[in-house]
């Protein structure tokens, strides 16, 4: 019925009842209730001719609706982050709103805040993400990527000043940043000192990706150079490093490089002091490096851990290892159930690992190799448990006692 006709209506009941009709005669004369009509006279005499008009049905209040305080909290943080020069999208909000402000809120609800404020506009010509065939390293260390980007200074007047470049190397598994340094010019020579550097910190990997610029590798140079190396390719060789290199038109192979790299430039944008030596630049960068290891949440990464988390949580791979000649190595996510355990299939048995009703409802990660046992915070790296399983029972005990912890 629409507005003016249910207007009409009401307007003839209030108006047959006041020339003396009864209720339950203009009841049944209009089809309506007698409680209806009861309810409009009641409104009549409060109202006056406001009764005439319809009211909406929606409810007074709703008790599912966000609260006002937390949709202020996330326009407040999508500013903040947004104006540090970070990540600022619903998955990142969800992170710290969960982790800083014990704050749950569903992805959906956080990106229609956003709408609604006219802080994010849907972009639907953009390529879906699900359309791009994801990879990445099993452990740490097992590849490392590289790439290098041109910033450009500026002038202490403010104009621009002279372009450098700036090298990083990533690691594919965790996209822990282990080495980002500023330069001139990006060489063979500085790719080279740079990994010798970084794997004198962290040990050597297994193997690199790069794309095929001269500085990484010289298989797609000119002629007479075919089937020489540079002095990066000969480190490799002398390491057993194994060496990859994207094939040629498909930068996204090297995508966690060129990503990291689009992330760092948006954040050195964001700075309100802009650099303009070299020196002041690595200053920066080394700021940044250690926001995005250790603070930032990646959404990439399982439960948006950091990358220092995940970089730290698995044992490192080494340059021709066979990791699985020797031992059954495997990795499980799982999460701890309301009875503090967490389960592993071994030897055709399920087995159910007591972990502690403390972390019920934690997501874990389970390092396996053969009987030994590490059970991981997803989303912190902390090491909740280390064991080596007993076959002979299907449930492995904490070895606390049972219960409650006592007071001493």
């Amino acid at each position: 019925m629409s507005n003016s006709s249910n207007s009409s209506k009401r307007r003839l009941v209030i108006t047959a009842v006041l020339a003396g009709s009864s209720q339950s005669e203009v009841a049944r004369t209009y089809g309506v209730s007698q409680g209806w009509i009861s309810r409009l006279m009641k409104l009549y005499e409060a109202e006056g001719e406001g009764a005439f008009e319809p009211r909406s049905r929606a409810p007074k209040n709703s008790p599912t609706a966000t609260p006002p305080s937390a949709v202020e909290l996330v326009l407040r943080l999508r500013k903040e982050l947004s104006e540090a020069g970070l990540d600022a999208g619903a998955d990142t909000l969800d992170w710290h709103l969960q982790h800083h402000h014990q704050v749950t809120l569903a992805r959906a609800t956080i990106n229609r805040i956003l709408v609604r404020a006219g802080q994010v506009s849907p972009d639907p010509s953009k390529r879906p993400k699900s359309s791009y065939i994801r990879f990445e390293a099993e452990q740490p260390n097992e590849t490392w990527q590289s790439d290098f980007t041109h910033y450009r200074l500026t002038r202490p007047d403010g104009r621009p000043g002279t372009d450098v470049e700036i090298i990083s190397w990533l690691d594919d598994h965790s996209r822990y940043a282990l080495h980002v340094s500023a330069h001139t010019r990006v060489t063979t020579t500085i790719v080279k000192s740079t990994f010798r550097e970084t794997a004198g910190q962290y040990a050597i990997p297994a193997s690199t990706l790069t794309d095929n610029g001269m500085v990484y590798t010289v298989r797609l140079a000119g002629f007479g150079r075919q089937g020489g190396r540079n002095g990066f390719e000969q480190q490799l060789r002398d390491w057993h490093v194994v060496q990859k290199n994207s094939r040629p038109n498909h930068p996204t192979t090297c995508g966690k490089a060129e990503r990291f790299q689009q992330t760092m430039k948006k954040w050195l944008r964001a700075q309100p002091l802009k650099p303009t030596t070299i020196v002041e630049l690595q200053t920066l960068v080394d700021l940044f490096v250690d926001e995005y290891n250790h603070r930032r949440p990646h959404r990439s990464l399982p439960h948006r851990a950091t990358p220092a988390t995940v970089y730290n949580a698995r044992p490192k791979a080494a340059p021709g290892a066979d990791r699985t000649s020797h031992t059954h190595d495997r990795v499980r996510h799982d999460k701890i159930s309301k009875a503090g355990t967490v389960t592993l299939r071994m030897a055709g048995q399920l087995r159910h690992i007591g972990v502690g009703r403390t972390y019920a409802g934690t997501y874990v990660i389970l390092l396996v190799q053969d009987l030994n046992v590490r059970i991981v915070n997803a989303a912190t790296g902390e090491l909740l448990r280390e064991l080596t399983i007993d076959p002979r029972r299907d449930y492995q005990p904490t070895g606390r006692p049972p219960g409650p912890t006592r007071n001493k």
